[in-house]
């Protein structure tokens, strides 16, 4: 079954769920245009979460998604949110939704976790999840280490449920390629950090619209959570505290200060959270442009490419 249909949504695109960026704001416009919208769960209280599932039905009547981060200490509070509010769909990161499986199959919500490995996928394919979300380290924010596309192809060899490709994705032959190699839709974060919905700061997005696809960093492989940034200040300072083997929680302190980036625009100290395919990013669009631009420049590819055979 294609994923539109599956979701019932009508482009096979998900917008990512990035914390304190995938709000009501985006994730409802990237759904009433047709994709799937998600809503970041992960810096929210359980009722903040109901409150932006609220929101973002004030919005559209369409379906959208929830990410869960399962690391959360709270996360069964999250689960009955979610559950309560009869979300269609959930997303998962940072751990195995196998414990709340149940739950979700008897709510009849659609269930497609995050995977760095193929390893995973199968995992993920055994207890019932209905597609998996393979995200490269091209990716912006917390990554893997294996390409999207030598990830997409081992998965795709390995489960039979339908397999989302994420990760330097943020143009059309972006998107032909993870449809040619056999994906059933595509993921895209960085780009809709761009969009006029996305609720980041002005100088954030134009830390986007700037960068080259060599302007990105990560941080963090000290303490085993590596972090995709836009280089800045604030991340040379890392990688020097990095060199000099300081200490994790003044690691961790570092980054948990630089957020700033998001609503207070501080650019130069904040953490600009974005993958490679910013270099790819140089225009501010609506969520209903990128969606058609992604998908119908997609489509006319895959079908010349096709041709050409």
């Amino acid at each position: 079954m294609k994923v539109s249909e599956l979701l019932k949504i009508k482009y096979p695109i998900f917008q990512g769920a990035m914390a304190q960026i995938s709000t009501h704001q985006l994730a409802g416009a990237v759904s009433k245009a047709g994709g799937l919208g998600i809503i970041a769960s992960n810096g929210l209280t359980p009722e903040g979460l109901r409150d932006e599932i609220h929101a973002l039905r004030r919005m559209t009547e369409k379906p959208f998604g929830v990410n869960l981060m399962l690391l959360m200490k709270n996360c069964q509070e999250f689960v009955e949110v979610i559950v309560d509010e009869k979300v269609p769909i959930v997303t998962t990161g940072a751990g195995t939704p196998k414990r709340f499986m149940a739950q979700f199959k008897e709510a009849g919500i659609k269930v497609i976790p995050v995977v760095p490995n193929a390893s995973i996928a199968r995992k993920m394919e055994e207890i019932g999840c209905d597609a998996v979300i393979v995200e490269g380290v091209e990716s912006g924010g917390h990554i893997g280490n294996v390409s999207t596309l030598v990830l997409l192809q081992k998965v795709l060899q390995t489960v039979s449920i339908p397999v989302i490709a994420a990760g330097g994705i943020a143009a059309p032959n972006g998107m032909a390629a993870a449809l040619a190699a056999g994906a059933s839709g595509v993921q895209c974060g960085t780009i809709f950090l761009a969009a006029k919905e996305c609720p980041v700061s002005q100088t954030y997005k134009e830390k986007i619209l700037q960068a080259r696809e060599t302007d990105t960093v990560v941080i963090g492989s000290t303490y085993k959570r590596p972090l995709r940034v836009v280089a800045n200040k604030m991340t040379n300072e890392y990688v020097e505290l990095e060199r000099q083997q300081a200490a994790d929680d003044v690691l961790q302190t570092r980054v948990s200060k630089s957020f700033s980036a998001i609503k207070k625009g501080d650019a130069d100290f904040g953490a600009v959270i974005a993958g490679q395919s910013a270099g790819l990013v140089d225009e501010v669009r609506s969520a209903q442009e990128i969606l058609e631009w992604l998908y119908e420049g997609a489509v006319e590819l895959v079908r010349q490419a096709v041709e050409n055979l």
